[in-house]
């Protein structure tokens, strides 16, 4: 945990207070009993002084008061604890002013406590922290939440109940939860409230929240300053109220806000544990509670056990005279007085001792009557507050012990919500979990889980009797405009401009703008202030970073949204989609003689090709045994395969298809041949006929590699982003300050003092070359994608609002209509026409039609050699007295049907299929004749 310190300055000047605070005390401290001499007793005395600090006519005192002297007598009526050695409490009324509490600490340590309980209130605990550190007296405060003293220069100084630190930061989560993005805090000027404030400041920021106004009164400040304080605070923008004051002077604060208005609808009000602690202590009543309905508070969290609840019931009897009502924080003084009983148990055991000595920087001079040297050191203090710091035990607030920062350990709150006769709870906090509907106990048996889905809290009923979160602004009543920066363009005045009439601007933006105001539920005045000096676009980077920094509240013009001005300013959504384009000079370019291979790339002509001269073999291979057509000599059936394969593309081929398998292939490929016939003429068609525009600079890669002049319009983001991302040379750059610039460095060119291209965003290009006559046009792709909004400073509720009335104004169709207003004009083709292999038609177009084209023919080449083969297999008889002779009786005579070979095969297949046919039928004939034959003849005798 984070530890606070006190500066050298404060440090000096407390102890500058205190020693003359002894020096004035013009009176005896002989009353006060003691000796001038160390003083040592048993390690186990029959009594040991405890103090205790409070102020007794208070919210908090009335309820630790009994409980310490409860606390007193369960210890002494416990023989388990210290074992005979009884303890008595000394109280000394602090009467809540840090100068009577110092005097009353004095008087206190006179009495050789061992421990002093107290005091309730952080700035006492403050001055009197000096005073033990110097006699080595723990302080057990059981009140002071001030999270300061937690630091190093308080030593003795230990809290026994919840830090500010942790309250403040279960504020923020709270904050937080609900999305309010900032707070105004009411509180009390001392270091109670100045701390408090200040930790809550810490933890807001951590959660992108802050405190827009810190709201300050003096400790008993009247009702008139208050009132007075609180009406400034109602005249600002914030709805959301933090208040952090003192328990016996806090209801004063509501009932201001009562009768200002200030608890009605759209407020909400968020109090620290003081207002629990007030409620905890009276009785309710209709007065009161009217006061703070809807009011949210946070109070120590304190397990419901048996122990606390008997505890509450015996003090709280009503039937007991002098019954009061405990808080919280008298459970804290209950526990504090048991965590000194058994530390002092816990050091008896550890051998320690109980003796006072002389403090030899306390010396009386030979005039005085203060009887410094009364006040005693206590030797084993400093063992003893080693002895607490160690202690591990459980009250009735919860489990006791300290981490490394003295803190206790497992913080938590109750969040409390204020309504109707009482109040009821909504949630917890805790550090483990933060905010969550579970009890931290329970969560504590659970794996830590912080995470923002995991946190939750029960509906909460508002002031104005709503469940509805409120927004947590508005627009400040305090009679200051919004401060509204426009830029004071020299150039594309369409967007925005300078003008004589009221609001004092106009433009495309101040339209979309001041349509979006209008869609607010809220009334927003403002004021419109040009920047710039209008002879020239102004740095749109300083416009923003003026925003941030306060010199105005918003800029509203054409402000690019981009990476390093989201870090400093929040944009609304943008009203206007952009990006960075190049735009060039362009020439008309000329017909070809090649142009007719244009529409096709050389990997579609080369597949088209081969698929031409394939389907003309696989035609000839299923014709050829059928068709006389395909048949003759080699060279004539070769040249017939080339005539018909490339005659198809002109439906022309004269040869007829017999075969049902070659005409299965023939009509899928004449409709493949359709298809690319149909989209190579429709292409061609477009490259002839459409005018072709050409431009040496093909885009921004292209603009890069070369050393060039590029021009860039006056105040863009482009100068920065050409330089810094793209790594262009600032001796490149040229700054145009207007489309008449654009113009006369476009058609200068580089080699004339002028530009190659301009780089600017596509709204201005847009505009620039439809009033060019559309002499230019933009080359490649936009290689930036942004958008123009309107900046707010950081955190700022508008920006949400007016995002949320950007979309309705695009879904209504108002924003096109603005658009129409300003931009309309006589459009040209911004694209250059580029007929390059990215244009052309490719093979991937058309695979799908060359697949089923390759399938049919697979298919149809299988079937037919399938076919083959078993009308080859019936030439060869199984065993192997057949032979081929009726085929070719000059070759075959000298073979057996066991030497056949490939060449064999491949003249079956060369023969007619007519001629197959009939010897086939002529050869089963001779064998139906040969089998009857053998059947006709007689037996021949055995």
């Amino acid at each position: 945990m984070k530890m606070f310190g006190i500066t050298r300055l404060g440090h000096l000047s407390m102890r500058g207070m205190l020693v003359s605070l002894i020096f004035c005390l013009w009176f005896p401290l002989g009353v006060f009993g003691g000796t001038l001499n160390a003083t040592v007793h048993s390690s186990r005395p029959k009594t040991l002084n405890i103090g205790a600090l409070f102020t007794s006519n208070s919210v908090i005192g009335r309820s630790a008061k009994p409980a310490i002297l409860a606390a007193v007598d369960d210890v002494n009526s416990d023989p388990t604890v210290l074992q005979g050695t009884k303890l008595n409490v000394v109280v000394h009324d602090t009467n809540c002013s840090a100068f009577l509490g110092t005097v009353e600490a004095l008087q206190l340590v006179e009495s050789d406590v061992v421990a002093a309980i107290g005091p309730q209130s952080s700035g006492i605990a403050h001055v009197i922290s000096h005073v033990v550190n110097e006699l080595h007296v723990p302080l057990l405060s059981f009140g002071a939440t001030d999270a300061t003293l937690s630091s190093l220069q308080y030593p003795y100084f230990v809290r026994t109940t919840q830090s500010d630190y942790f309250q403040m930061h279960a504020i923020a989560d709270f904050v937080d939860y609900h999305e309010w993005k900032e707070v105004i805090a009411i509180f009390v000027d001392d270091d109670y409230g100045r701390n408090g404030i200040s930790v809550l400041g810490d933890a807001l920021s951590k959660k992108r929240a802050k405190i827009t106004y810190k709201a300050a009164f003096s400790p008993g400040a009247p009702k008139s300053a208050i009132n007075e304080l609180l009406v400034g605070v109602n005249l600002m923008e914030s709805r959301v109220y933090v208040v952090h004051v003192n328990p016996d002077t806090g209801l004063e604060i509501f009932s201001v806000a009562k009768s200002l208005g200030m608890m009605g609808g759209g407020y909400v009000w968020i109090a620290t544990d003081w207002l629990p602690s007030v409620l905890d202590s009276i009785e309710p009543n209709t007065q009161t509670m009217n006061l703070l309905q809807g009011v949210v508070a946070f109070r120590h969290h304190t397990p419901d056990t048996d122990a606390k609840k008997n505890f509450m019931s015996r003090i709280n009897n009503p039937n007991q005279k002098g019954s009061v009502k405990l808080n919280s924080f008298a459970l804290y003084a209950y526990d504090s007085v048991w965590l000194a009983a058994r530390a002092l148990d816990v050091f008896f055991n550890e051998g320690g001792n109980i003796s006072f000595s002389n403090d030899p920087k306390l010396q009386d001079t030979s005039n005085s009557t203060l009887r410094l040297t009364s006040l005693r050191i206590f030797d084993g203090g400093q063992q003893y507050l080693q002895t607490i710091l160690k202690m591990n035990m459980t009250g009735l607030s919860g489990r006791f012990q300290f981490d490394v920062d003295k803190n206790l350990i497992h913080p938590a709150y109750d969040i409390l919500n204020i309504g109707g006769s009482g109040s009821r709870r909504v949630g917890y906090w805790s550090n483990y979990s933060h905010l969550s509907v579970v009890a931290p106990e329970i969560l504590y048996t659970k794996p830590p889980n912080t995470s923002t889905s995991s946190q939750r809290l029960y509906s909460i009923i508002w002031p104005g009797e709503t469940t509805t979160t409120p927004r947590g602004w508005v627009f400040p009543n305090n009679g200051k405009p919004l401060r509204i920066a426009v830029p004071n363009r020299v150039s594309y005045k369409e967007f925005v401009a300078k003008d004589k009439g009221p609001p004092g601007v106009k433009g495309y933006s101040i339209d979309v703008f001041e349509a979006a105001i209008n869609l607010l539920p809220y009334p927003v005045p403002r004021t419109y202030m040009l920047f710039g000096n209008g002879k020239r676009n102004p740095e749109y980077s300083d416009l923003v970073y003026q925003v941030a920094e306060n010199q105005y509240d918003a800029a509203v013009g054409d402000v690019t949204i981009t990476t390093n001005r989201t870090k400093i300013v929040d944009f609304t959504q943008p009203y206007m989609e952009s990006g960075l384009v190049v735009v060039a000079p362009v020439k008309k370019e000329k017909s070809s003689a090649w142009a007719f291979l244009k529409p096709f790339t050389w990997q579609m002509w080369a597949v088209t090709c081969a698929f031409f001269l394939s389907v003309g073999a696989v035609v000839w291979i299923l014709e050829h045994r059928i068709n006389h057509e395909f048949r003759g000599p080699p060279s004539q059936q070769l040249i017939t395969i080339f005539w018909f394969s490339f005659s198809t593309m002109f439906f022309s081929h004269r040869e007829n298809t017999v075969s049902t398998l070659g005409r299965l292939v023939l009509i899928i490929w004449l409709f493949v041949v359709l298809i690319i016939n149909s989209s190579y003429t429709a292409s061609l068609t477009s490259i002839l006929t459409v005018q072709q525009l050409t431009s040496r600079i093909e885009g921004i890669d292209s603009l890069i590699t070369t050393t060039d002049r590029i021009g860039v319009q006056d105040g863009s983001f482009a100068w920065r982003y050409l330089i810094d991302e793209l790594n262009i040379a600032e001796s490149r750059l040229v700054k145009l300050r207007n489309m008449e610039a654009y113009l006369d460095a476009l058609l200068r060119g580089p080699k004339n003092g002028g530009v190659a291209a301009v780089v600017d965003e596509l709204p201005y290009i847009e505009l620039f070359m439809s009033n060019s006559k559309c002499e230019f046009r933009t080359v490649g792709q936009e290689f930036t994608k942004s958008g123009w909004g309107f900046a707010f400073q950081r955190d700022s509720p508008l920006a949400v609002d007016l995002s949320t009335a950007i979309l309705q104004l695009s879904e209504n169709g108002d924003l096109q209509k603005i658009h129409n207003k300003w931009l309309t004009q006589n459009g040209c083709s911004m694209q250059i026409s580029d007929v390059s292999d990215d244009n052309r038609l490719s093979f991937n177009s058309f695979w799908g039609l060359f697949l089923i084209c390759g399938i049919a023919c697979f298919i149809a080449l299988t079937v037919f050699f399938c076919r083959i083969f078993c009308q080859y297999r019936k030439f060869i008889p199984e065993n192997g007295n057949g032979d081929i002779e009726e085929i070719e009786p000059e070759r075959t005579s000298r073979r057996s049907i066991r030497s056949t070979s490939f060449k064999d095969l491949m003249d079956f297949v060369d023969r007619k299929e007519e001629e197959i046919k009939k010897i086939l039928k002529r050869k089963n004939s001779d064998n139906k004749q040969a089998s009857q034959s053998s059947d006709g003849q007689p037996n021949s005798p055995p």
